[in-house]
């Protein structure tokens, strides 16, 4: 993939999160993020597994900003997140963007995983891309493409490689909205 097409998915990403359309990120629109991925599927707020994905969203906040020369509590330009992921994505590799973006898969599993089994399976993922703001209609040819070893369940490992392969270009399935 091109650094331009993935360019445009971190703008794209920067839009979603951009919750107040301020034209910057803040610990605010990470928080409302998380708050709106709860809502959408139904958990109160004060659920240990919400209280999880806000502390996740908290966290990727804080590692974005640090990572782009913000102050604590300050604001992410658009150009600062692009650089800060565009170094994660292309200059550190997997590592560092499995270090970020793992607290926040995780967080989603808890929230989605009904049966309490740690993994996702196909009625569940549904449940996920709902939650995202992902278009239903895509989650049966998305969870064919994600389960890479047919075994009908996702696990955190694989979900956080599908999140990372569509930031990298190796994948069309967005799970993260």
């Amino acid at each position: 993939m091109s650094t331009a097409a993935a360019n445009e998915r971190l703008v794209k990403r920067f839009e979603k999160w951009d919750t107040d359309g301020n034209g910057v990120l803040d610990a605010a629109d990470f928080q409302s993020e998380a708050r709106r991925i709860a809502q959408n599927l139904g958990k109160d707020a004060d659920a240990p597994e919400v209280q999880e994905l806000q502390a996740a969203f908290t966290g990727l906040y804080e590692y974005l900003a640090e990572k782009a020369g913000v102050e604590a509590g300050g604001a992410i330009s658009r150009q600062q997140f692009l650089d800060a992921t565009g170094d994660m994505l292309f200059k550190e590799g997997e590592a560092s963007f499995n270090r970020a973006l793992s607290p926040i898969v995780k967080a989603l599993i808890r929230l989605c995983d009904e049966d309490h089994d740690g993994q996702i399976d196909a009625r569940e993922f549904q449940g996920w891309l709902s939650g995202v703001g992902v278009p239903l209609s895509e989650a049966g040819l998305a969870f064919q493409k994600v389960d890479k070893n047919g075994d009908g369940r996702l696990s955190e490992d694989e979900l956080l490689e599908v999140v990372r392969d569509f930031h990298f270009g190796r994948l069309e399935v967005e799970l993260l909205g």
